[in-house]
């Protein structure tokens, strides 16, 4: 593990530390993500009683993608992906969002081409989703997709404090 790396596990559990709001966790990993691999959109979703819907609980661009926003993921290809065979997603390209999001037209508004979708599962259970994207071409690897997967752990609490 870079120091780098280590640095921004710090700065965010440092934070959770001082801060147990739920907003500062999710400020803090979207500040250490984006220095570590950069992103043009950031958010964090929870996942709503009953599985079918999501909804956004931070955003770092509230403009286009506020917090509360609700989207019905559970019944598609996306859903089925992500939250029932708690598999993570890298969509690469546009064709990618295109097949993953129903809002793909505003997501490519923004600049945005591709993205990584990791859950947040503490005991098995999911209680949410880490959301981050960037102009198509940025992610390529799984080697950031664990990167951001790494980051989950930090957010189980604020997620559970989300959820009530």
């Amino acid at each position: 593990m870079t120091n780098e790396v280590v640095k921004a596990y710090l700065t965010v559990t440092d934070a959770i530390a001082q801060d147990a709001s739920p907003e500062a966790a999710y400020q803090a990993v979207d500040k250490a993500v984006k220095g570590l691999i950069g992103h043009g959109l950031f958010t964090i979703l929870v996942r709503c009683e009953g599985g079918e819907e999501v909804e956004r609980v931070y955003s770092s661009q509230p403009d286009a993608y506020p917090v509360q926003g609700r989207k019905r993921m559970g019944p598609t290809p996306w859903g089925d992906l992500v939250l029932t065979r708690k598999q993570t997603f890298l969509g690469r390209d546009k064709e990618a969002i295109r097949w993953a999001f129903p809002d793909h037209e505003l997501i490519e508004s923004l600049g945005l081409g591709c993205v990584i979708n990791v859950s947040v599962q503490e005991g098995g259970e999911i209680l949410g989703t880490l959301n981050v994207l960037d102009k198509e071409g940025a992610y390529t690897s799984e080697e950031q997709v664990a990167l951001v997967r790494s980051f989950t752990p930090l957010l189980i609490s604020a997620l559970t404090k989300a959820r009530k």
